[in-house]
């Protein structure tokens, strides 16, 4: 079962919904403490570049057995250059995004420490960020 969530930019009160409704789905499926650390700090992390970064966009997660895929599309501006965006440190955020504690430059390399595959493609029209966290190896001593 596919679900799925609008993510609203500049929209800092909603910003973690999508990645707290994972999280209670997570904890339903009786997903060990490690796997859902690494999966919901990913998609706080990937939900906040939206609204941060984008005009606005979804997520999507689906449960498949051994693993969990979660995506995440925006409707742009995209990102100009991924390898400086992964960049540790890196960050285009403003004044507003620094004053309410977020724009460190972490996002994207914690998304890819946490995750087991990540495929990130952008254009000017916008961002799609594919993660998969492979569950079998980490549940196995739930």
């Amino acid at each position: 079962m596919l679900t799925e969530f609008q993510i609203i930019a500049r929209n800092y009160e909603l910003a973690g919904r999508a990645s707290s409704n994972l999280k209670k789905a997570l904890i339903m499926l009786n997903v060990s403490r490690k796997n859902l650390k690494r999966i919901c700090s990913a998609s706080y992390e990937a939900e906040i570049n939206i609204v941060i970064h984008s005009v606005g966009g979804f997520m999507t997660y689906a449960f498949y057995g051994d693993y969990v895929e979660l995506n995440f599309y925006d409707d742009g501006p995209g990102i100009v250059d991924i390898d400086l965006a992964m960049t540790e440190g890196y960050s285009t955020a403003n004044e507003v995004d620094h004053m309410n504690g977020f724009g460190a430059g972490m996002g994207l390399s914690n998304i890819k420490k946490s995750s087991d595959m990540m495929e990130l493609k952008s254009s000017p029209e916008g961002t799609h960020l594919r993660l998969l966290f492979f569950l079998e190896e980490y549940d196995a001593s739930n």
